[in-house]
């Protein structure tokens, strides 16, 4: 069995991405979380590392505790997410922290089991992160086909802010925050929410999946970030890119998504970052 993560800040020393693939004795775990970059003017209870940082950390040394004790996939999560809160209102007990600055991230989570001659997919997915599978026979499938809409929402408005001549990334982003915050409490407090956050109002809105994976399949899980390489820049397809991951490396990829950021990042229309945390875990028997 090959097991392969790599996790990468958009900035020095500050990467609000968490990724990891763990053998166990009856199969592994893949596990991607994506930080929502912060729309506060402040970090309330992390100010060096940040708070998106520290919630996905924590929820993830969390998870770690509750895969161990043996809970299934939804338990674990609601395990994990219960202690980060606790902690996250001690820490924050006499501050007036705004619902907009709450942390949230994307999560998914493909539980990897033995079943016959293959192996038996348990996915977990909140946000949109990427999870694919390339069967024997080099078909690409996505296993979790889900599209985000505020997306197409913010690269509009971002489009338009550009045709108005502001091209400055600070400026936009002043302009943009009404709207990025309005939807952040929307994350924190929707019931049923489809974001990993603090305080979820009722079950998570997960999509939850079961797939059989032929013999010799191989997956590929990421966040949006590292998936910029496809349907961001058109470097890769889902296929040259799983091609890529397996014959080089995560690294390799990951180095042709930085080199192509910074020699051609003001190509770039319709986003709010130019560089982005990118993560991807890689599986194959």
């Amino acid at each position: 069995m090959h097991l392969e993560a790599v996790s990468s800040g958009a900035q020095a020393h500050h990467n609000e991405d968490w990724a990891a693939a763990i053998g166990t004795p009856d199969g592994c775990e893949l596990i991607m979380l994506d930080g929502a970059t912060s729309v506060a003017d402040r970090d309330y209870i992390d100010p060096v590392h940040g708070d998106v940082t520290w919630f996905v950390g924590r929820f993830a040394d969390a998870l770690a505790v509750a895969v161990r004790a043996g809970f299934g996939q939804e338990e674990a999560v609601n395990q994990a997410v219960a202690m980060a809160c606790r902690e996250y209102l001690e820490r924050g007990a006499r501050l007036d922290i705004p619902r907009y600055a709450w942390p949230i991230a994307a999560f998914s989570w493909i539980r990897v089991r033995m079943a016959g001659a293959g192996h038996r997919l348990e996915l977990y997915c909140l946000g949109d992160c990427k999870s694919l599978m390339r069967t024997p026979d080099g078909a690409v499938q996505d296993l979790d086909p889900f599209v985000n809409p505020q997306e197409a929402i913010v690269r509009a408005e971002v489009a338009k802010l550009q045709a108005e001549g502001v091209d400055d990334p600070a400026s936009r982003l002043q302009r943009l925050l009404p709207m990025l915050r309005a939807r952040r409490v929307f994350q924190n407090t929707a019931l049923g929410t489809n974001s990993l956050c603090l305080r979820p109002n009722g079950a998570f809105a997960a999509r939850r999946y079961t797939v059989d994976a032929p013999a010799g399949s191989s997956l590929l899980v990421m966040t949006d970030g590292f998936y910029r390489l496809v349907d961001t820049y058109g470097l890769h397809t889902p296929a040259s890119l799983f091609t890529l991951c397996t014959e080089h490396g995560l690294q390799a990829a990951l180095g042709q998504l930085r080199e192509f950021e910074s020699a051609g990042r003001d190509a770039v229309q319709g986003v709010v970052k130019k560089v982005d945390d990118a993560s991807a875990v890689f599986w194959k028997p």
